[in-house]
């Protein structure tokens, strides 16, 4: 049993897509960066945190998996919006424009910590101001980094993708499952598994 030590609805059902048998232990963590850390530098340390905290809560007794994502254009960090105002103003610094999204993975098992990167560029068509404010008032942008979901009508945005589509979701499987196959631990397309439906 995988730990997830996250709320995230859409890494819960990443791990579904990949047949991990998961529980989840959301964690409370302050996520702002340090003076001068890089985006990618940030995502890394905040899937170990989340990742160490729930480990610790759990006194140790099953396998954490943190993840973080974060948005990223010309160096700056765009997390979940503020209000309305914040999220149009990011979507309109989006528009027409390739940001990056880094997506970090870390697994505390057996008293080690592994982790890896996704680094994934997106780029968004030009947005108009009734694009932005239509999107903002579907709900969708209010608790997603850079005020777009990909999974959802944010979709509609995306003109083109260059990475990892699951790691702008939020947990880059290709990366997860590395990680997961390096501690021993199983997806649902295993060596084991494989033989067994042979």
């Amino acid at each position: 049993m995988l730990v997830l030590a996250s709320a995230s609805p859409r890494r819960r059902e990443l791990l579904d897509q990949i047949g991990v048998a998961w529980q989840a232990h959301p964690v409370d963590v302050e996520e702002i960066p340090l003076a001068g850390e890089s985006p990618q530098d940030f995502a890394r340390r905040m899937a170990v945190t989340k990742a160490q905290t729930a480990h610790d809560a759990l006194a140790g007794s099953w396998p954490v998996l943190g993840a973080d994502t974060v948005v990223s254009i010309d160096g700056a960090i765009l997390g979940k919006p503020r209000d309305r105002d914040d999220a149009l103003a990011m979507l309109g610094r989006l528009s027409g424009r390739t940001h990056t999204v880094f997506s970090a993975v870390a697994l505390i098992h057996q008293g080690g910590c592994h982790q890896a990167l996704s680094t994934t560029q997106v780029r968004l068509r030009e947005l108009t101001p009734a694009d932005r404010a239509a999107y903002w008032a579907s709900g969708e942008p209010a608790d997603k980094a850079g005020a777009y979901g990909i999974q959802g009508l944010g979709a509609l945005f995306v003109a083109h993708i260059q990475g990892s589509y699951s790691g702008v979701v939020g947990l880059p499987l290709f990366e997860t499952g590395a990680l997961l196959r390096r501690c021993g631990l199983k997806s649902a397309i295993d060596h084991d598994t494989l033989k067994a439906s042979q």
